[in-house]
């Protein structure tokens, strides 16, 4: 196994992931949301994506109790916002951090791409109903409900002669 990051080898690196992956990450940020308020590593604040590295060399864990980090948790599950924390209770390499960053990344954009796919889903069939079922059943009823005209005269019929019978026959007369 690699030698063990300090906080800031593994801030940088997750800085680092982020950004290739889109993000806007900004460092050192106070997040003061749900009741909680902390010094935040790495924060996008349009995209509502984050990371944070908890150390004793920074002492994070007095920073960020378990109450504050259960609400965050909440709000994650509620799709209101995308943590990546991670906790030096166990050293990791810079390989290992990489792994799992890469393993939250790909969580996240598999959960935005459904959510957008879904948004879309929902959104054609919103449209489908609105615009062609009403346009049809208008077009039914102003067929069905055209006024006939009524004939004051009563119909005359006429008879066709057909064939040999409409012949008049030829010298009797």
């Amino acid at each position: 196994m690699a030698d063990t990051l300090t906080e800031t080898q593994g801030c940088n690196l997750l800085t680092r992931l982020f950004k290739a992956r889109g993000y806007a990450i900004t460092r050192n940020v106070i997040f003061r949301e749900y009741g909680v308020e902390f010094h935040i590593d790495g924060w996008d604040e349009k995209a509502r994506v984050g990371f944070e590295f908890l150390t004793s060399e920074d002492e994070d864990h007095d920073d960020l109790t378990l109450e504050e980090y259960n609400a965050l948790t909440v709000a994650q599950r509620r799709g209101e916002l995308a943590l990546f924390i991670i906790d030096e209770v166990e050293p990791l390499s810079a390989e290992d951090l990489a792994l799992e960053a890469h393993e939250f990344l790909d969580e996240l954009a598999d959960a935005v791409h459904a959510q957008l796919r879904a948004a879309a889903r929902k959104k054609a069939v919103k449209k489908k109903p609105a615009v062609k079922q009403p346009t049809g059943r208008k077009n039914l009823k102003k067929v069905a409900k055209k006024p006939v005209k009524k004939s004051s005269k009563k119909p005359v019929v006429r008879k066709k002669a057909v064939g040999k019978l409409a012949k008049k026959p030829r010298g009797r007369r």
